[in-house]
């Protein structure tokens, strides 16, 4: 059985380095594509995006680039709705689904206000101040100090004009509810139990959505359950794939 290849999306502000603990787990055992996003760490171009559909195209050319066919898509927040708009536009590459801490609807008013006045912000004072401030919605008070400096570490070295651009794109994105209905691969969905950006009720109605999911709540949790429950994600994680192997 032909192990599948894995492509993992990170989420805002963050790079790449946010899946380390899932590249070192399976790249032993299966290709694994963990690129940088367009704008986001070492990423060539790195011009900021302009569309959020830029993202999913940008994943699309990589594939072509390195003739990967076929392949598990994992994305997690921005990430994850990144990963609904690759399958909205080439489904047929994609043979299973991980929606982490995510959500499928369009923004609200309310919400499209808040990502264009956080990306003023972000242009105004930089990085460090927002990163200081969410740091602990982003993973949970009691995550080790470990997990915690990774994390602060990836939001300060984001740059301000890449950050600000991803939030304006992120906030005219569609919706993605309809979509997930007609996904037809097997679907992970993943969230951490103390998430508040993206909470278990989002990741319930998704699970209810999608045809053929599961649904896995990671304890001790908040928005990065693959850095803040590396073992237990990466076991979840690991079952899931070797599931969508034998289908494919």
């Amino acid at each position: 059985m032909t192990a599948i290849p894995l492509v993992l999306v990170h989420g805002h502000p963050f790079d790449h380095t946010m899946w380390r603990p899932q590249i070192e787990a399976f790249s032993t055992s299966r290709r694994v594509i963990a690129p940088d996003l367009r704008g986001y760490g070492a990423a060539v171009p790195p011009a900021p995006v302009e569309r959020f559909e830029r993202f999913a195209q940008d994943i699309e050319a990589l594939l072509d680039e390195l003739d990967v066919t076929a392949c598990a898509l994992a994305g997690l927040s921005m990430g994850g709705q990144i990963a609904m708009d690759c399958y909205r536009l080439f489904p047929e590459r994609i043979r299973g689904l991980v929606l982490a801490d995510t959500f499928p609807a369009a923004e609200t008013p309310e919400g499209v206000r808040i990502r264009h006045a956080t990306a003023d912000r972000l242009l105004r004072e930089g990085m460090r101040g927002y990163a200081d401030e969410v740091l602990e919605k982003m993973v949970a008070p009691y995550a080790s100090p470990e997990v915690k400096a990774h994390v602060h570490r990836m939001m300060t070295a984001t740059r301000p004009e890449s950050a600000a651009a991803a939030l304006r794109a992120r906030a005219a994105r569609p919706d993605y509810r309809e979509l997930l209905t007609r996904v037809s691969v097997p679907a992970l969905v993943a969230v951490g139990a103390d998430d508040t950006y993206t909470p278990v009720a989002d990741a319930q109605a998704m699970h209810a959505a999608l045809p053929e999911s599961e649904l896995h709540v990671f304890e001790g949790a908040a928005h990065l359950p693959n850095l803040e429950r590396a073992g237990e994600f990466n076991t979840v994680l690991g079952e899931f794939l070797a599931k969508v192997d034998a289908r494919s």
